[in-house]
């Protein structure tokens, strides 16, 4: 069974990429025979995911619009902030100054909304600049009104967190660097905090505990955010490889319902050629060219109906005939492929004591997962795999079992996690497969999906062990399928 360890697709990542996709984010798209409905296997799939997931970080960053928008919200709330500060609250503000650096930021942001008006990407370049600006038009105001000890210098953490979640970590770190630098001039200068009456001055430690708090916050806030983000479009993209291995299993499927249908349906027509091109050769003299005709269409007639006897003994379910399947025939199927692997894989079916028969429907996202598991066992089992089925009246467990290594402590908690794997690019596998650490999510995802519960553990005589549970309601095939 598969050891994950954490491991990355062999793909050009954004800290190696080209410094012209670094840019400008307009890296292509993955394209080519393999993606999508050409995919030959579960590898071509992993490899595309792989290729899909160095698009996707390429293609991080922000559009222009959406910056000219943020620094308009940013401009109406400063303006808003500051007249209410002075009129309503009535406290002394340097009203002037503040109105210019508002002005100045108003300037910026009706210069670039008629330079570009398109919603184009920013390059790396300008989103670092254009974010530099806010940190440096907002950190100018709060120096007017109070430096840190203003209420609103938790603003500051705003655009690194925008920074983090969509650029790539050089450019968020130079605005990160930005941020920070600029706590670190408001921490030693800074016009008083406005105040009806006295101005207020706060104690040096308070000043210097109101610094490191809100550089704690943002590099904590912005290192969150790029984790969240980083995850949240790694499983993106695992997924989509997900319902790419499910889409292929149904094509497979389908295709071979519609061979078993067409084995069936062809059989008549092919019986009357025969026929008819038999009484055609009693009716013709010996050794002409017609009589040579004849047997010429005899022959290929016997060898269609051979080729359809072939297809209907192994179709691959998709007809009312072939829909259900014995638990037995399930784990042969999923087992099958991998007995010239040099393991042997030994096959068992139980139930308790007055079950009825078991019968389940043949689901391409069951056939898959278990064929997957099956598949890191060989790889991974030093001489046996134990395949085996257990059922009652409530539920179905089918367990995967080697006598290899176990599962690792340090990665058991990651198992089925997407990009988690040991395996070097298939180096030494049995099966050929290569480890892109997407086959125990996918096959977890697609089990999951199909209603089982998936457990991962090692066995108490060594080896790991797989153990996945359905409700039998789930997994039974109905009367009419």
């Amino acid at each position: 069974m598969a050891r994950p360890s954490l491991s990355v697709p062999t793909i050009r990542p954004w800290w190696g990429g080209s410094k012209a996709e670094a840019d400008d984010g307009e890296a292509d798209r993955p394209s080519g025979p393999g993606w999508q409905a050409g995919l030959r296997n579960a590898d071509d799939v992993a490899a595309q995911a792989g290729q899909l997931w160095g698009w996707a970080l390429a293609r991080r960053g922000l559009r222009l619009r959406l910056l000219v928008v943020l620094r308009w919200v940013s401009i109406v709330g400063e303006t808003s902030a500051v007249l209410w500060v002075s009129f309503v609250l009535r406290f002394h503000l340097p009203m002037l100054a503040c109105m210019a650096v508002i002005a100045v930021a108003a300037g910026m942001n009706t210069l670039i909304a008629l330079r570009w008006p398109g919603g184009r990407l920013a390059t790396g370049r300008e989103a670092v600049l254009q974010l530099g600006f806010d940190l440096l038009q907002l950190s100018v105001l709060l120096m007017l009104t109070g430096g840190l000890g203003n209420p609103f210098s938790i603003l500051l953490v705003a655009p690194v967190v925008v920074a983090a979640a969509t650029l790539h970590s050089r450019y968020a770190v130079a605005v990160g660097v930005l941020a920070l630098f600029l706590v670190g001039v408001m921490s030693i200068w800074s016009m008083p905090l406005p105040w009806d009456g006295a101005p207020v001055h706060l104690p040096r430690l308070y000043d210097l505990a109101n610094a490191i708090s809100l550089i704690v916050g943002i590099v904590y806030t912005s290192i969150y955010a790029w984790q969240a983000q980083a995850e949240a479009q790694r499983m993106e993209v695992a997924l989509a490889a997900t319902q790419a291995v499910l889409a292929r299993e149904q094509r497979l499927s389908a295709l071979g319902g519609l061979a078993a249908a067409a084995a069936h349906e062809l059989g008549t027509p092919l019986a009357t050629i025969q026929v008819v091109t038999k009484e055609m050769a009693r009716s013709v003299e010996p050794g002409t060219q017609t009589a040579e005709d004849v047997d010429l269409l005899i022959q290929q007639a016997d060898r269609c109906r051979e080729i359809l006897r072939r297809l209907s003994r192994s179709p691959d379910a998709a007809d009312e005939r072939h829909s259900r399947m014995g638990l037995s025939q399930l784990l042969e199927e999923v087992s099958e492929p991998y007995r010239d692997a040099g393991m042997m894989i030994n096959v068992e079916v139980t139930c308790s004591v007055g079950a009825s028969i078991l019968e389940v429907g043949r689901r391409a996202e069951v056939l898959h997962g278990l064929s997957a598991f099956v598949e890191n066992a060989v790889d991974f089992a030093e001489a046996v795999v134990e395949v085996s089925a257990y059922y009652d009246e409530r539920s179905l467990s089918i367990t995967v079992q080697d006598d290899g290594p176990g599962f690792s402590p340090e990665v058991m908690a990651k198992l089925g996690e997407p990009y988690v794997t040991t395996r070097s690019q298939g180096e030494g596998s049995r099966s050929g497969h290569l480890g892109m650490g997407l086959g125990f999510f996918i096959a977890k995802t697609l089990l999951e999906r199909s209603g089982a519960r998936i457990e991962f553990r090692n066995a108490r005589n060594g080896g790991a062990l797989i153990c996945a549970t359905w409700p039998r309601s789930r997994v039974e095939a109905t009367e009419d399928a």
